[in-house]
């Protein structure tokens, strides 16, 4: 007969919840069975189930046989270490000496206590006396990912990842005080374009920052581009990735990848008439045909690549050296990502029924068996064919970071980051030890899934993550934040809490399983910190307070949309009530579209795909819409905002109108919140929406609909450019016209600056070697002499006699850019003088001087330097007014917005004052 007591006891040490509070704030008890199944999933047995306190016990000493827990993680500064060592007693008469590795080299080290306190914890383990040492260690250690070892001689006793988080994550100046932004968000694949392949790419993300750039945003909203399954494009899902870590190739944009242009077969493939009609037709259709596009992608891929080892590979290319180092960069994980995919083209050839990993013959299950090493030798150009298509995606997806940077957007392309994995997908078997691998993600009954959400998703196993450090959940965060300048963290609550169900069970009678929340917490502050990269975490559904109050400590963004924002009372919160550190939107792609929700057609939609438990929750959910059709326009009247054909009867506004979607977009604009984004579906006015939880592919088509219009058509788009202009409006942003950040860059407030005088004895390269120094002391800005060149032997640069090139005293240009990229990559900005006010003015050196001098106002720069006065006057006034640019280098990449360029082209072309602060 089971323990329950025990039974209960047990699985809360494994963070199993025996009950929780459902959305309505009832109380849900979890069945015993549906516990066990959970233990089982988890790793503890049936054996261990019917002895519940004898697996406790088996836990607390497999503990202390560890000595050293697998990861810490503090929050940085912290003036000292504490550290818990559990040994056995025996060896403590041996000094064991313990040894701190930081991330970047230095080393610490020091002994054990010999005799730890009478008070000291205690266990006796398998018959050995065990025993706690405390140990503290007193060093300043910076942020980062350091380890902390115990020795004795030259034997590793045990090992820790010692993790330093910063305080707060990342924001972006351009969101900083009361400053706000906006932007569009969209489903990549559902945009049209007239050149893409039926599906939105990397191209077309390209064109979509820049027309949104010129209308005022700062920031685009994307779903995930994780990988999906190549060899099975209807599982099209972004939310059921197969990697988080990998990009999905179908958003390569073949046109633009470099060996497109050169390769006559593909040339001659994509010129044929049959091929142009393939690609008309998967334009021309409503829904993504993934099979179609898949199939198209996968020609012109077999075709390139083919070229790609012809020209680059077998004659050592510099573009070949270049996939080598991505090859190189990508280490294992990438391997194994291109192994899998291998090995399921493999399998699945063989038997079309093989959907995933588990299907594979069980030698391949394990990629350490000695099997797929075997077939790692004989397949080798394959595997480095799918590497090749991650290279391939990975420069694209980087390119439009940079065009992103290059176009000034304050924030940049925003990414999801999905909830976790497929159980058949890559990551799922690179990890496989990771997983609860008969469990399924989901989500417990509420409003919107009466029945609950069984998502198929796999849930990590909270201790087995642990002992790994955390590595795949930082290998994917890193993957998805390098090229993003936000990612929103779908369904947040999963980093402290995720509701599992187990096999053959429903979605309702699942309960939650809990993570270290402050750890995960943690090293997502020390990720967005380094990739510079604001985090938004989707707070959706029944979240704990406490979830809400972590992310408002640690700077992370709430997600509030507008059909979800009501008060106690039900009316739809005011807009200056919104929160500050928030996200705005409408909607959500779960939700239904602005005109949907207005039309009721997700009401209709749910009704007749039976997705009401009952008539009564049917009924209920019909007249609440009516009533929150009336609170919406109560709430747009109180903000005036009513357009003068409607009024606050429903009845009034039979249909979602431009000029009425304008209206509630800029109540919303209005808002204090940082971020706000408007969802392309709602500025086009669709009724359906991209996703319908709890329908499947077979009865709804979802992430398939496309968008109506082409995006070469967007910029004519009438009602499209006046929302935009209201929201612009209404949050307090200039036109991209007007802003003219294309080339400006972010300036950002000193906190603590360091002055460097460059001369000819104090160079870009000796400055270049400080930065690192500069960044231990706290330093947030250097603040230098002009760049400029000098009078031959200017000891301060200040007598600037060529405004359009460098001193060649202090470096050039290349020393520059290096200059910038330490700085950058400590995180320091740059405070520099560009003061034409300082000429040198006594001698024949200086061209725009004698210009002046010679021709007055119809000199070339007349414009700039002009005097006023009268030599006969009696007190005789000269006044020179000079006007210079705002500047930046935060960037300084190759091809694009150049440090070096920009500093050249401010000062030529001028407009401003005297030191400005960039980054």
């Amino acid at each position: 007969m089971t323990d329950q007591p025990g039974l209960f006891a047990l699985a809360a040490r494994m963070g199993i919840a025996a009950e929780y509070q459902d959305v309505r704030d009832h109380t849900r008890h979890a069945e015993a069975a549906v516990v066990g199944e959970l233990l089982d999933a988890l790793g503890i047995t049936a054996d261990m189930q019917r002895d519940p306190q004898g697996a406790l016990d088996a836990l607390d000493d497999a503990d202390w046989t560890q000595p050293l827990p697998p990861v810490t993680v503090l929050q940085h500064p912290v003036p000292s270490v504490r550290v818990r060592f559990r040994l056995p007693a025996s060896r403590l008469a041996h000094r064991p000496r313990w040894r701190l590795l930081e991330e970047f080299g230095r080393e610490h080290s020091g002994s054990l206590r010999l005799h730890p306190p009478e008070d000291a914890q205690r266990r006796t383990v398998n018959g050995v006396p065990h025993v706690a040492v405390d140990l503290e260690i007193a060093e300043a250690l910076p942020p980062g990912y350091h380890r902390l070892e115990l020795l004795q001689g030259q034997k590793l006793l045990g090992s820790m990842s010692l993790i330093l988080a910063p305080r707060t994550c990342y924001q972006s100046d351009a969101v900083l005080e009361e400053r706000r932004v906006w932007g569009p968000s969209l489903q990549l694949y559902a945009v049209r374009s007239e050149h893409n392949w039926g599906i939105g790419d990397f191209g077309d993300l390209r064109r979509i920052l820049e027309q949104f750039a010129d209308l005022g945003a700062d920031v685009v909203g994307i779903s995930p581009l994780h990988a999906l399954f190549l060899g099975n494009p209807d599982h099209c899902s972004p939310y059921s990735p197969s990697s988080r870590i990998f990009l999905n190739p179908l958003y390569i944009d073949v046109g633009a990848v470099p060996e497109y242009a050169d390769c006559a077969a593909l040339q001659s493939l994509v010129g044929s008439v049959d091929f142009q009609v393939r690609l008309e037709s998967l334009r021309a259709t409503d829904l993504v045909d993934y099979v179609g596009v898949s199939a198209v992608k996968r020609e012109a891929f077999e075709l390139l690549y083919r070229d790609f080892r012809d020209r680059h590979v077998e004659p050592g290319r510099e573009r070949a050296e270049s996939f080598r180092t991505f090859q190189r960069s990508g280490d294992r994980a990438l391997r194994r990502f291109a192994l899998f995919e291998t090995l399921w083209e493999h399998f699945h050839a063989a038997d079309p029924d093989a959907w995933g990993w588990p299907q594979w013959p069980a030698d391949f299950r394990d990629p350490e068996s000695a099997a797929v090493r075997a077939f790692e030798r004989t397949h080798l150009e394959r595997v480095e064919f799918f590497e090749y298509l991650q290279w391939l995606a990975d420069q694209q997806a980087f390119s439009v970071g940079e065009r992103s940077a290059e176009l000034g957007l304050g924030v940049g392309m925003y990414f999801d980051f999905a909830v976790s994995v497929d159980r058949n997908g890559a990551d799922a078997w690179a990890d496989q030890n990771c997983y609860a691998r008969d469990l399924s993600i989901g989500a417990p009954p509420d409003e919107f899934n009466p029945r609950g959400q069984k998502w198929g998703l796999l849930p990590p196993i909270p201790q087995r993550l642990r002992n790994r450090g955390y590595a795949p959940f930082i290998a994917a965060l890193r993957a998805v934040m390098r090229d993003a300048g936000a990612l929103q963290i779908d369904h947040i609550m999963g980093l402290m809490r995720l509701f599992c169900i187990p096999p053959g069970r429903q979605a309702s009678d699942g309960t939650y399983v809990a993570y270290d929340f402050d750890e995960l917490l943690g090293i997502v502050t020390l990720e967005s910190v380094r990739a510079r990269c604001m985090v938004i975490g989707e707070d959706l559904g029944t979240v704990p307070d406490s979830v809400r109050a972590a992310m408002l400590r640690l700077g992370i963004l709430a997600y509030r949309p507008l059909l979800f924002a009501k008060t106690a009372s039900g009316e739809f919160v005011p807009a200056p009530q919104f929160p500050h550190d928030a996200l705005v939107t409408v909607a959500t792609h779960d939700m239904p579209t602005l005109a949907g929700f207005w039309q009721g057609q997700d009401l209709l939609l749910r009704t007749s795909l039976g997705l009401f438990d009952s008539d009564s929750m049917r009924e209920e959910q019909i007249v609440e819409r009516s009533r929150e059709r009336a609170r919406l326009l109560l709430a747009l009247e109180r903000e005036a905002l009513l357009p003068p054909t409607m009024t606050v009867n429903p009845i009034s506004a039979p249909a979602m109108t431009p000029e009425f979607a304008r209206a509630v977009h800029v109540f919303l604009a209005r808002s204090p919140a940082k971020v706000m984004t408007v969802q392309l579906e709602d500025a086009f006015g669709l009724g359906d929406q991209a996703n319908l939880p709890g329908s499947s592919q077979d009865v709804h088509p979802n992430w398939r609909r496309k968008l109506p219009q082409a995006l070469e058509l967007w910029p004519k788009n009438q009602p499209m450019a006046e929302l935009a202009s209201a929201v612009c409006g209404a949050r307090g942003v200039l036109p991209r016209a007007l802003r003219a950040r294309a080339s400006l860059g972010h300036l950002s407030v000193p906190r603590a600056t360091y002055r460097l005088q460059l001369n000819s004895g104090f160079t870009f390269n000796h400055a270049t070697t400080i930065v690192p120094y500069l960044a231990r002391l706290g330093i947030s800005h250097v603040y230098c002499s002009p760049y400029l060149r000098a009078r031959p032997g200017s000891q301060h640069g200040y007598d600037i006699i060529d405004h359009n090139a460098f001193n060649p005293e202090i470096g050039s240009a290349a020393d520059f850019e290096r200059f910038a990229a330490a700085l950058a990559s400590h995180n320091l900005g740059q405070m520099i003088d560009v003061v034409p006010n300082h000429m040198g003015v006594m001698g024949s050196d200086n061209a725009w001087w004698l210009d002046v001098l010679e021709n007055g106002e119809a000199a070339e720069r007349g414009y700039f330097l002009t005097s006023t006065g009268s030599r006969s006057s009696r007190n005789c006034e000269a006044r020179f007014c000079f006007r210079c640019s705002a500047i930046t280098t935060e960037r300084s990449s190759s091809g694009g917005n150049s440090s070096s360029r920009s500093i050249r082209n401010a000062a030529s072309s001028a407009s401003g004052t005297t030191s400005t602060a960039f980054r």
